[in-house]
Formats: structure tokens, sequence, C-alpha cells
């Protein structure tokens, strides 16, 4: 999937700029990426990740 896609779908998720640490994991897993990259732009787009189920976020 190509960056410009994988950004608007993380937004679609994302909704009010956040994201569940779980469902960044099923996205990073439905669009064949790392969850490293997910992360990355999670970064890029200013959402936040919570629930995470190591407790980092």
């Amino acid at each position: 999937m190509d960056n410009g896609k994988l950004k608007r779908k993380l937004q679609e998720v994302a909704g009010e700029g956040r994201i569940s640490c779980n469902s960044a994991r099923k996205l990073a897993e439905d669009c064949g990426v790392s969850v490293r990259e997910i992360g990355k732009l999670c970064d890029e787009l200013k959402i936040k990740i919570h629930s995470c189920e190591l407790g980092c976020f």
C-alpha cells in the first residue's frame, strides 16, 4: 500500500486523533506493513496511541 493511502486509512481509523494500540497493530497487519511504520506515521500525523498493551503510551 502506498504511503498516501496508508496515511488516509490511518486518519480514518484514528478519527479524533487517537488510535488504540490494538487498532494500530491490526491496521499494520491488514495493510501489510510493520507496526513501526504505523508508529512513524502516527508521529508524523500527530495521532496519539492509547491503551498500549505494553504500557508505553
